[in-house]
Order: C-alpha cells, then structure tokens, then sequence
C-alpha cells in the first residue's frame, strides 16, 4: 500500500501563460494526502504532444543508424548543440506511436520498414512536461534503405545521418559524447538483448 492511494488533487487554475509551438500552462491546485495537512501549489506544466523514437539496428554488420541535429535548448545550456540521437518525431493526429517511428525512420534515414519491436513508453522529464516517448528497435538491412535521408525541407531540418559500430554508440554513452536521453535508453535496452 502506497502513502499515495487515497491522496487526490484538485485543479483551481490552468491558465496559458505562453502558446506558440509548444504550450506553457500555470495550474495551480490543492494536494490532499492522509495524515497531511492541505497544501497550495502553483507550478508550470510544459505541454508538448507524444513522440516516438527508435533504434535501427543493422545486425549484419552489427552497427546502429543515428542522426546529428542542432539542439538549442543543449547550446544554451553550454553544451554541443549538435546531437547524436536515434531518430525521433512527434505523434501527428491520427497516427500510432509505430507509425510515427516508422515515418520518422524514413524521413530522417531513408530506411523504410514495416515492423518494429515497442520497447518503452516513458515520460522524460515528468516534473514539468507532458511529452510521453514511445521507444521502438528495428533490425535493419541495406536493402531497407531508399533514400539518403536528413529530414524534411519544409520542416527546416538539417540532419546528418551516421552508422557506428554498436560497440563505438555504447563506448560514446559511456564517455559522455551521446547525452540524448531516448538515445541512450534504447541503446540500452538493446545491449540487454544481445
């Protein structure tokens, strides 16, 4: 039994403080919990749709198939602004989180495929955004692959797309040269597989 189970909130105010392409919400709300008293909160929610990634791994030749972005929340943080992460979209309407992996794949890789394993559904940064990351790995081939990739012109995407020894991708998670939290969790999640 939890100390949460009869525990409830109630929301007194969701009101927008900031709506562009992501949506900053203020809600403020009372915390009920047994054997507390009442308490008052007001904090910011961080509203982004669902998104899918996922892992191509070429099991032939044993290598994964990752892309290069900028990042400018990283280089405002005063990190690399240019990322090494597995490819990854948000969820549009009408669309399933395999779907929208597979698009994703596609657009950002040129691998096209039909199936993918799910391995994980997660909320990444749970204390302020609403974003929940579908995880998908994909055994890949050559012949999966129709086109160079590197993302969309439209979408003003600018995308390098890399292969590496699944060996070297682990070896930059453990030097600190792959800090993309999906990344590294479904790299993970493949090496406990293997």
């Amino acid at each position: 039994m939890s100390i949460f189970d009869k525990a409830r909130i109630a929301i007194l105010e969701d009101k927008t403080l900031w709506k562009g392409w992501s949506h900053l919400r203020g809600i403020t709300f009372d915390f009920f919990r047994e054997g507390r008293a009442p308490h008052r909160l007001s904090w910011e929610v961080f509203d982004r749709r669902n998104a899918s990634a996922i892992l191509l791994h070429n099991v032939e030749r044993d290598t994964v198939t990752l892309v290069r972005q900028m990042r400018i929340a990283a280089h405002v943080s005063g990190d690399h602004a240019f990322l090494l992460e597995v490819p990854a979209g948000f969820i549009d309407d009408n669309e399933t989180p395999l779907q929208a992996a597979l698009r994703e794949a596609l657009e950002e890789t040129g691998y096209r495929i039909s199936k993918a394993t799910p391995a994980f559904a997660a909320y990444m940064s749970p204390g302020s955004v609403t974003e929940k990351l579908h995880g998908f790995y994909a055994a890949v081939t050559d012949e999966d692959r129709v086109s160079d990739g590197g993302g969309l012109d439209d979408e003003h995407e600018d995308i390098e797309v890399l292969e590496l020894p699944f060996a070297e991708a682990m070896e930059m998670v453990e030097a600190g040269e792959i800090v993309d939290a999906k990344t590294i969790m479904l790299l993970q999640w493949a090496a406990l597989r293997r």
